[in-house]
């Protein structure tokens, strides 16, 4: 569902506050007790960048996604299952996720991560 227009003109804004700065991304979300919280910071037609901030035992049930998605930890720690596998990740961690291939995950503490979807 598309952003209502006067909704996707201000996070427009707000991301076009970021070019040319230098960012530190994982101050750019925030946590939030008992919830995911999420900034896209790039919303292309060739991909987006997304940063998520996860509470404790919050996560992503299993899932697939028609693009690949590269995934980096910037704080805490996730356990990731891409494909059956389990990983353990922590800051400065990245996986990729394939296309179409099911992957999940889930909060072992707090953590942040940024999202980059590539699509075609």
């Amino acid at each position: 569902m598309a952003e209502p227009a006067p909704e996707k003109e201000k996070n427009d804004a707000k991301r076009a506050e970021l070019l040319g700065k230098v960012l530190h991304l994982k101050d750019l979300v925030q946590y939030q007790d008992g919830t995911v919280a999420s900034r896209m910071i790039v919303n292309r037609k060739a991909g987006s960048i997304t940063l998520f901030s996860f509470d404790e035992d919050e996560g992503l049930s299993e899932h697939t996604a028609p693009y690949d998605a590269v995934v980096t930890i910037l704080d805490g720690e996730v356990e990731v299952w891409v494909a059956g596998q389990t990983h353990r990740m922590t800051a400065g961690d990245t996986i990729i996720f394939p296309a179409n291939v099911p992957h999940a995950l889930s909060a072992i503490t707090r953590f942040k991560m940024m999202l980059t979807m590539v699509r075609e």
